[in-house]
């Protein structure tokens, strides 16, 4: 995979987007704020969602890529789990709860495209 840039990768945006928003909603509850294990357990799974994807750009095959692609998926769906409990504890709206969650959803799919694209690529070269 050649890309000059990390922000080329769609994924990335969606995941920067996605952690600016997680921020954005914390910021917005003094509640919130002072369940500091939650917000750090939230702030760590959305960064590592962005965390992942750049450190995979950097990797040389595209088995090591996805493996950290599926490793940033699953930092989004540790963050969806985690929305869960923010709502439940009343820290989040459901309005926000379902914005932010579809968010992780539509950066996970983005990330399972490129996987995707990623396992063809490789077929097609040594195939």
């Amino acid at each position: 995979m050649k890309l000059a840039r990390l922000e080329d990768l769609e994924c990335f945006r969606q995941a920067r987007a996605l952690t600016k928003a997680v921020y954005g909603a914390i910021d917005e509850s003094p509640r919130w704020q002072q369940d500091e294990w939650l917000c750090g357990q939230m702030q760590i799974a959305a960064g590592a969602v962005m965390a992942n994807i750049a450190e995979g750009l950097g990797r040389r095959s595209n088995k090591e890529i996805s493996q950290l692609l599926f490793i940033a998926m699953s930092s989004a769906a540790e963050l969806q789990s985690h929305l869960y409990t923010a709502v439940d504890q009343g820290y989040l709206s459901k309005p926000s709860f379902d914005l932010i969650y579809g968010h992780a959803e539509k950066t996970s799919q983005i990330i399972s495209g490129l996987i995707s694209c990623l396992g063809t690529t490789q077929t097609e070269q040594t195939g």
